[in-house]
C-alpha cells in the first residue's frame, strides 16, 4: 500500500552512530533526531497547543489506550479526528495501547488472539487486539500507528520472553493485514527483553517486511540498568534497515537521549520532562534543579541562561515561591521549560551531527550534567 510518508537519511557523524535525517508525513516534514512529547489524554499535561508549539515540539504522541476507553475513538472521529480534537496541525503519533494493557489494567489475559483485560477506569472487561488496535488508530487518525506487541515485565523467564518475542512478531504481521489507510504508516516494534540474540532475531524477521515505515525499539526504560539499555540498543540498530526511521519507545531523561542518538536512534517519547516539572524538577545543562530547596529563595537566575522558554523570564526565587504556594502556574512553567529543553537538546544533536561533532556535543553534555549540586 502506498502511504505519503518518506524518510531521508542526510548524514552519519563520522565519530559514531548518530544519523541526522527527516520523516515526511501528511500533517509536515520531522526533522530528526526528535523528541515527541507525551500528550495521553489528547493533552500535554499544563499546556496549551500553543505553547506547545513555542517549545520547538515537531510531533506529539497519543495514546490509543486512554483515548479508546475516554472519549472513544469514534468521539474523537466524530469530533474529526485527533489532530482536530486537540488543535495539534502537527504530525502525531499514537502508541498501540499495549504498554498500558500490561502495565495498567486489571486480570490481564494474554491469548494468541488477543489480550482481555479490565479497565482500569469502570473495571469493564475489554479485549484488545492487533486488528482492534489498528482499527482505534485509523479512527483516530494519527500519522504514525504502531503495531500491537506483547510487552513483560522484566525479570522474566527466558521462556516468557521468547513466547512474548515471537507473539509479537505474529501480532505485527496480523496489524499489517489489518491496515486500510493509505494516510497512515505503521511502525513495527522489537521486543526480547534483555536477551541480545532475541533482539537481533526479532529485528530480523520485521524488517523482512518492508510495508512497514519505520521501526521501534520496545520493552526498555522498564526497570533495567542503562547499561542493559545500551546493550540492547547496540545490539539492535545496526539490524535495522538503514532507510528507516528508528524509535526508543518511552525513553528517556537527557543523558538518555544523548546516549542513544550516539548508538543510532532517531525518535524518542518519554512523561519524565512533563512529570518531573509538574513536581518541581527543572533539567538544564548543569544539571537538574530542585526547584523546592530554600537555595533558590533568594536566587534571581533564571533556569537556564538563554533559554527561550516562558519560566526563565522568571527567577528561579519566583518559581520556587509558585510551588511553595501551591499555584498552577508553577508546573505549567516547570513543563514548559522541560520540553524545551529537551526540543533545544535533540535540535544542538541534529546540529553537531550535520558538523561531524556529535561525540564533542556528547561529552560537553555529559561534562555539563556530571555539575549538578546535590541536594
Amino acid at each position: 500500500m502506498a502511504t505519503p510518508f518518506s524518510f531521508k537519511l542526510h548524514h552519519v557523524d563520522r565519530g559514531c552512530a548518530a544519523r541526522r535525517s527527516s520523516l515526511t508525513t501528511p500533517h509536515g516534514v520531522v526533522e530528526l533526531p526528535t523528541f515527541m512529547p507525551v500528550g495521553t489524554q489528547g493533552t500535554i499535561k499544563g499546556l496549551t497547543v500553543s505553547q506547545v508549539r513555542e517549545t520547538g515540539a515537531q510531533i506529539v504522541l497519543g495514546n490509543t489506550y486512554h483515548l479508546a476507553l475516554r472519549p472513544g475513538e469514534d468521539v474523537v472521529s466524530d469530533l474529526g479526528g485527533l489532530h482536530r480534537f486537540m488543535g495539534w496541525d502537527g504530525p502525531i503519533l499514537t502508541d498501540s495501547g499495549g504498554f498500558q494493557v500490561f502495565s495498567l489494567a486489571e486480570s490481564t489475559k494474554v491469548t494468541e488472539q488477543s489480550a482481555v483485560f479490565q479497565s482500569h477506569i469502570d473495571g469493564k472487561k475489554l479485549e484488545l487486539s492487533p486488528e482492534r488496535s489498528i482499527e482505534i488508530q485509523e479512527a483516530l487518525g494519527s500519522d504514525i500507528a504502531m503495531v500491537l506487541d506483547h510487552v513483560i515485565a522484566l525479570p522474566a523467564s527466558d521462556e516468557d520472553v521468547l513466547d512474548a518475542c515471537e507473539r509479537t512478531i505474529r501480532w505485527a504481521q496480523r496489524c499489517l493485514k489489518a491496515r486500510s489507510r493509505s494516510d497512515q504508516a505503521q511502525f513495527a516494534i522489537v521486543q526480547g527483553g534483555l536477551s541480545r540474540e532475541l533482539r537481533i532475531a526479532c529485528a530480523q524477521q520485521l524488517a523482512a517486511f518492508p510495508e512497514f515505515e519505520g521501526y521501534a525499539i520496545g520493552g526498555l526504560s522498564v526497570g533495567e540498568g542503562e547499561a542493559d539499555m545500551l546493550r540492547m540498543i547496540e545490539a539492535t540498530c545496526p539490524v535495522l534497515p538503514i532507510e528507516k526511521p528508528r524509535y526508543l519507545m518511552g525513553v528517556g531523561t537527557p543523558k538518555d537521549l544523548v546516549e542513544a542518538i550516539r548508538r543510532g536512534v532517531d525518535m524518542f517519547d518519554c512523561i519524565i520532562p512533563s512529570h518531573n516539572g509538574r513536581n518541581a524538577l527543572a533539567y538544564t545543562d548543569g544539571g537538574r534543579l530542585r526547584m523546592r530547596n530554600l537555595c533558590h529563595q533568594r536566587d534571581e537566575r533564571p533556569l537556564e541562561e538563554g533559554c527561550p522558554c516562558p519560566a526563565c523570564q522568571h527567577s528561579r526565587g519566583y518559581i520556587r515561591h509558585l510551588f511553595l504556594a501551591n499555584e498552577m502556574l508553577g508546573p505549567i512553567l516547570l513543563t514548559a521549560h522541560n520540553v524545551t529543553y529537551y526540543q533545544r537538546l535533540v535540535a544542538e544533536a541534529r546540529a553537531a551531527i550535520a558538523n561531524d561533532s556529535y561525540m564533542d556535543f556528547y561529552h560537553e553534555k555529559i561534562v555539563g550534567w556530571q555539575r549538578e549540586k546535590p541536594d
